[in-house]
């Protein structure tokens, strides 16, 4: 996550300040919610633990139970009990038979889904036979609908989430545990799942009966969670194409079909493209200043590659684009032209040959402008903001003043910088390009602050980040969290399975956990999704809803030979990022499935609990919670724990840019980009690059090629939402700041109400609403602006 500047024009800052205050009076004018899982499209909100020395836990097996059960205990009571991970044997699998319908994993009713035995060979039929009964229902229900709960949204709800629940299985395994066959299994059923969403979407008997309601004498007495769902549906519905009549409608649902294969195939692409760099090193200069931690991984990559005696002191060593790999060699290699062969791999990924991602852009945003046509917008982003708090203009408008706001410190930055390596005599100081940066301003950062990232790794093992994290849960929100593995199967056996209990010992919420990289199988990146969403229809057995379950997948450092997963400050704040995700979900109290957890926020308020999480990296209590040397159990020192708090705005300008930079050419690719006109994606790119970048981007920089959040994930016209997400979540953070971060008392009660509102809601309220019911007034974007320099921070108590 990038952070923002320091100040260096106070009027600017005052300007900023009234405009993001504006931004946020103005999105409290917008009421409906963007619906998760929608009738038409299911896309991620993309939101260990033991030592390597460890025995592995065996991976449990798949366990048929009723899929609706809502708190599991009436099926998990069946199951055998396991008293430890590794003392009990998990329970069996049941034998499936590819060709039976009736032994189709994905078709079972389940406690928990069967991660462990779907296998490629199961999908085609088993998807196939889902989307022939959901069908059946879908006729049904628009047969017998009513505009009334239990006759229209009941029905509509198990529909929806029973596609989303297999769906999701069988998308989650592509992106960690890829495989040809898998990947061609998806796309040959991949049309008709979507052929089934848009009929859903399009449905005009649902449609009428939502609008009915609307329009209905009891409108008035539906809870505000109702009226949202009602708003949302029927927003749905139009931007789904409901209105649209016969030849409109078949070339809406062409469009529609098109985008959703071309994503997939953009997505495949990075991978492919990332795995496909491998650079073998065999003289140890060649790769001066790597850490150990950087040489034990490429070591054990060479050897994973058939290189069986490759040690990190002797090598050989392989490098590739995996980010634990990759940004160590731009951090620490001394090797320029290394640094370089790979900086321009990175930048280049999928941009050539047969993994090539250009024509794909093309066609992507052509197909996205004549879909924003057909539904009678202007450009595409004004569809995506149709159903987010902010609008267009103002998103455009707060970015260039966060622009001009961060542009002279981050000259000054590139100005330090010179000025450090002609010192240190670079002969490359008046000449730093774009694979120089980060080198010398990690030398810098050693330098200024006294901080080695590397020397730091040994004090943040993951067992410890996990259980100070765990720890902070329970303070803030009075919850605890327990080891569950063997009570759910899993896709690999590092993955780590919990169960999430509140203050009476009673299961709230479950999640997994998938820490490690795994460039063979797994994107990269890091993510959370939904597995289970909470929700009064689907319980069973008496219970009173179905209980949240999330999987939370880092691509973090793995553990190297006898050492754990020794992590870096930035995978220690990804960590806490996507575990704010998976608390907005598993915390939820709305009962309504709809708008339960993370469904039903508008995308630029979702980011709010996870960067608010983030921000306890740099509280000292819990810093140094988690923060001991994995051999020693020695406490991060006190001066470095200070130091740390000081560097936090270092370059604060130049990362800032960073993030706008990418928000910006996305909102410009959207909006002004005209398909086979004069500029190109990337004569736009470079344009928008000039604006954002005090060294220009390289000609043949072709980073758009890898931009898988706008092609392949969901924030097409939407990367704007960090910087948005921000104002709220550093602000919400402040409330604790207000109340005194040495208080465990304040602590506490301040975290309940942040439990209680941010967490609790779901997308039952809008965002602006909820917020000011935690924090007593509407957002200010004071704390963000004192929180990254740009307003006087005042001095510690």
């Amino acid at each position: 996550m990038a952070r923002a500047f320091p100040n260096r024009n106070a009027e600017g800052s005052s300007r900023l300040l009234l405009l993001i205050a504006a931004n946020m009076l103005i999105a409290s004018c917008v009421s409906v919610t963007r619906s998760l899982p929608t009738r038409l499209s299911y896309a991620p909100r993309h939101l260990c633990l033991l030592a390597a020395a460890s025995p592995k836990p065996v991976q449990n097996k798949s366990f048929p139970c009723p899929l609706w059960s809502a708190s599991f205990s009436f099926c998990l009571d069946r199951r055998p009990k396991s008293t430890t991970s590794s003392a009990a044997p998990p329970p069996s699998s049941m034998a499936f038979a590819a060709d039976s319908l009736d032994s189709n994993p994905l078709l079972h009713d389940f406690a928990f889904p069967p991660f462990d035995v779907v296998e490629p060979k199961h999908v085609r039929p088993g998807i196939r036979e889902l989307l022939r009964k959901l069908e059946s229902d879908l006729e049904n229900l628009e047969r017998t609908v009513e505009p009334t709960w239990p006759r229209l949204v009941v029905p509509l709800e198990k529909i929806m989430d029973r596609l989303q629940v297999v769906w999701g299985i069988v998308n989650h395994l592509k992106s960690v545990k890829d495989s040809p066959e898998l990947r061609s299994a998806i796309e040959e059923v991949q049309p008709e799942k979507v052929k089934f969403q848009l009929r859903l979407g399009q449905s005009k008997p649902i449609y009428d009966a939502f609008k009915a309601i609307q329009n209905s004498s009891s409108w008035s007495t539906l809870s505000d969670a109702r009226k949202r769902i009602v708003e949302a549906q029927i927003k749905e519905a139009v931007l789904s194409g409901v209105a649209l009549e016969d030849e409109q409608r078949k070339k809406f649902n062409e469009i529609e079909q098109e985008l959703e294969k071309l994503s997939q195939k953009f997505s495949e692409n990075v991978l492919d493209a990332t795995k496909k760099f491998e650079k073998l090193i065999t003289d140890k200069k060649e790769i001066e200043g790597l850490p150990a931690t950087a040489l034990g991984l490429a070591a054990q990559t060479a050897a994973l590659k058939g290189h069986e005696n490759a040690s990190a002191e002797n090598g050989p060593w392989m490098i590739t684009l995996d980010a634990p790999s990759y940004i160590p060699v731009m951090q620490h290699a001394k090797n320029r032209s290394l640094r370089e062969e790979v900086y321009r791999a990175y930048v280049m990924r999928a941009s050539s040959g047969d993994l090539d991602n250009t024509p794909i852009i093309g066609q992507i945003l052509k197909l996205r402008l004549e879909k924003a046509k057909i539904l009678g917008y202007k450009n595409y982003a004004e569809v995506s903001m149709a159903m987010k708090m902010a609008t267009v203009d103002r998103a455009a408008e707060l970015l260039e003043k966060l622009r001009s706001a961060s542009w002279d410190p981050a000259v000054q930055d590139m100005e330090d910088l010179k000025t450090f390596a002609g010192n240190a005599g670079a002969a490359e100081a008046n000449q730093l390009t774009h694979w120089d940066i980060t080198f010398w301003s990690e030398r810098l950062r050693e330098s200024k602050y006294d901080i080695n990232e590397e020397e730091l790794r040994p004090y943040f093992s993951l067992p410890k980040v996990m259980d100070g994290l765990f720890g902070l849960a329970k303070k803030l929100f009075d919850i605890n969290i327990e080891t569950a593995d063997g009570l759910a199967p899993v896709w690999n056996n590092d993955v780590k399975f919990y169960s999430v209990k509140d203050s009476s010992n009673n299961p709230i919420a479950y999640f997994y956990f998938d820490p490690y990289s795994r460039p063979s199988e797994k994107r990269g990146g890091a993510w959370m999704d939904e597995v289970f969403a909470r929700s009064y229809v689907l319980a069973r057995d008496g219970a009173p809803v179905r209980l949240p379950i999330a999987h939370m997948v880092c691509n973090q450092t793995p553990p190297v030979g006898d050492k754990p997963s020794l992590m870096t400050f930035r995978e220690v704040e990804t960590v806490f990022h996507e575990f704010g995700h998976a608390l907005q979900h598993m915390l939820t109290k709305q009962d309504e499935g709809l708008v339960a957890g993370i469904r039903g926020i508008e995308w630029d308020a979702v980011e709010l609990p996870s960067q608010f999480m983030e921000n306890w990296c740099y509280h000292r209590n819990t810093l140094m919670s988690i923060a001991k040397h994995y051999e020693t159990g020695e406490p991060l020192p006190e001066e470095v724990y200070q130091r740390l708090v000081a560097a936090k705005t270092f370059r604060a300008g130049s990362l800032s840019l960073r993030q706008i930079r990418f928000s910006s050419v996305d909102l410009e690719l959207h909006t002004k980009y005209i398909p086979n006109g004069p500029e190109s994606i990337f004569d736009i790119d470079q344009r928008v690059g000039r604006m954002t970048q005090v060294i220009p981007v390289l000609p043949e920089d072709r980073f758009l090629c890898s931009f898988s959040h706008i092609f392949a994930g969901g924030y097409a016209a939407g990367y704007y939402s960090y910087k948005w997400a921000e104002v709220l979540s550093a602000d919400a953070f402040s409330a604790f700041e207000d109340a005194g971060l040495d208080s465990d008392k304040t602590i506490r009660e301040t975290g309940h109400r942040f439990r209680e509102t941010i967490l609790a809601l779901g997308g039952g309220r809008s965002p602006l609403e909820v917020f000011v019911e935690f924090r007593g007034r509407e957002p200010s974007p004071e704390p963000l602006l004192r929180h990254n320099g740009l307003l006087p921070v005042p001095a510690s108590a």
